[in-house]
């Protein structure tokens, strides 16, 4: 024969070709006479839109979104650590910039990033609306008529009944009444039942996929409510939830002023807990905790403690320890002998052993306005060069060194300047490496006269000072209720199988040797892998033949 029969092949279609069709007898390759149509505009959109839309690609960008956010955690963040920010590009000014034009500071909010955040989200929607469809109308579906050949389903087995007394209709009856004790949704068709069971399955991976759109509105629209603040706070010294009390402050997009609830947050002590055992470790800092009192408006103060990873919550925010070092309380007297300037100064540590720098503004000094760059060594130690180090973070033999300038400190200028920097330029230096004069060395609780008859300091002690960083963020019981809502629907998608299963009643005609009665066929089909299927057909056998007195083959 030259040409096939497709009408013989029910399941083969009527315009089949292969290779012993005409189309190859005439060198074709079967598909010369097929013109694939064009797309077009629309069929383009609808194309990316199913690609979009796709699981595969709800993943990719699920894993795509974590790469993104790898950045964020490299290097701070100006939401989180400004002046961490101004110590980066300090210390790397060549790759700064080209960091900062690629809005790595700003990761969360940059550009790529919020694509990424946007795609994946409409990405979900679209994966999720039409399975919702699909899925509330196949809850509503019968279940499937029974297969004519139970024998080729999966733990397939027969049970003759004879002689027990038992009807056809009898044991379909019982037969649906044990499915639908076993969690089946159950049909009959006939002699049989039909039963499947498992659509929580697809319920569970619909929820999972659903608390992810929530963990992401929850993120995207309770950030613009929220706001994050930095203070940095000496011992003893309070602070209020004031918008004027923040070093830096950064509001979410919809932030308003009254939703700061009022409560003073004071620091009591600050404590570090070096090693001291292990030389090999000597100095390094085993646990940072501060001691603080808090007190919301209207209430009662409480004393709590703050440390690493372990913040202390109050007013609806919570207040995170990143930070600590040393602040110097210092007395400086003028010329005329009065009293310029008294406060607690903090200084930033440099290395390891808090070898701290510092600077001191005195814009009220007569006769001229003093500047002095300070050095602060907790432990000093005298070098063979003559320099000073400090050997150890705790402050056993503090040490403070002063470079002092006199001249206009530019303050009243209307240019801001950081407190943690002098500009010395058009100032004259009166001790120091450029002057005739030695730096200025104090001790805590010694005063030293200054030169030129500039007045006088007084070093009066040491405190521990520490960075807070304040959180607010009302998303958050959102997202811990999605992300938990997102596993339970991740294990009922993993562990919840999803099959069929018949027991089908097939009676037997006398005759020829063969006794009257039926037999009792049970058979299941799964949908994906499910190990555990033929066991669940033989339980359900072994129940229903009990139930009917019915013996099984062994």
């Amino acid at each position: 024969m030259d040409a096939t029969d497709t009408s013989a092949d029910p399941q083969r279609p009527s315009d089949h070709v292969d290779g012993s069709g005409p189309e190859a007898a005439a060198g074709g390759s079967g598909d010369a006479g097929v013109n694939q149509p064009k797309l077009g505009p629309l069929g383009y959109l609808r194309f990316f839109w199913r690609q979009l839309t796709s699981m595969r690609t709800a993943l990719f960008l699920l894993m795509l979104l974590a790469l993104a956010a790898i950045p964020g955690s490299l290097v701070p963040q100006r939401t989180a650590d400004p002046n961490g920010v101004v110590q980066y590009k300090s210390d790397h000014p060549q790759l700064f910039p080209v960091l900062d034009k690629l809005q790595v500071f700003d990761t969360y909010t940059s550009v790529w990033f919020s694509a990424i955040y946007l795609l994946l989200f409409v990405s979900l929607i679209g994966c999720i609306v039409p399975r919702t469809k699909h899925h509330w109308q196949a809850l509503r579906t019968r279940p499937p008529k029974t297969p004519v050949r139970l024998s080729r389903l999966a733990g397939y087995r027969s049970v003759a009944v004879d002689g027990v007394g038992v009807t056809p209709e009898h044991a379909v009856t019982r037969a649906m009444a044990i499915l639908k004790r076993s969690g089946y949704r159950v049909e009959r068709f006939g002699d049989s039942v039909s039963a499947e069971r498992g659509y929580l399955r697809e319920t569970g991976n619909l929820v999972f996929h659903a608390a992810l759109v929530g963990v992401l509105l929850a993120v995207g629209v309770g950030g613009g409510f929220g706001y994050t603040g930095q203070r940095l706070l000496v011992e003893g010294q309070t602070f209020s939830n004031v918008l004027g009390s923040y070093d830096s402050f950064n509001p979410g997009r919809w932030f308003r002023q009254t939703d700061l609830q009022g409560y003073n947050f004071t620091l009591d002590k600050f404590v570090t807990k070096y090693e001291e055992r292990n030389l090999d470790a000597l100095g390094q800092a085993l646990d940072y905790s501060a001691t603080v009192t808090t007190q919301q408006k209207g209430g009662a103060k409480k004393t709590s403690r703050l440390g690493v990873n372990d913040p202390v919550s109050v007013g609806g925010t919570n207040v995170y320890l990143l930070g600590n070092g040393y602040a110097m309380d210092v007395t400086v007297r003028d010329g005329d002998g009065n009293v310029a300037f008294k406060d607690t100064v903090p200084f930033l540590p440099e290395d390891a052993n808090y070898t701290s720098t510092g600077v001191i503004k005195v814009p009220d000094s007569k006769p001229d306005q003093l500047g002095m760059v300070g050095f602060f060594y907790p432990t000093a130690s005298k070098l063979s060069t003559g320099a000073y180090a400090s050997a150890y973070p705790d402050d056993q033999n503090p040490l403070l060194t002063l470079q002092v300038y006199t001249g206009d400190l530019g303050l009243n200028d209307g240019v801001p300047q950081s407190v943690y920097t002098l500009d010395t330029s058009g100032l004259q230096q009166i001790a120091g490496r450029q002057s005739t004069t030695a730096s200025v060395e104090l001790k805590p609780g010694q005063t030293k006269t200054l030169p030129d008859g500039a007045g006088s300091i007084t070093f009066d002690g040491v405190k521990r000072y520490v960075s807070l960083d304040v959180h607010h963020d009302p998303s958050q019981l959102w997202v811990g209720g999605f992300a938990v809502l997102s596993v339970l629907g991740l294990l009922t998608s993993l562990f919840v199988p999803r099959r069929r299963v018949w027991v089908k009643v097939v009676e037997r005609r006398a005759g020829d040797g063969v006794e009257p009665g039926f037999d009792l066929e049970y058979a299941g089909l799964a949908r994906g892998e499910d190990p555990n299927l033929e066991r669940a057909v033989a339980d359900i056998a072994q129940r229903h033949t009990s139930d009917l007195g019915v013996r099984m083959p062994q």
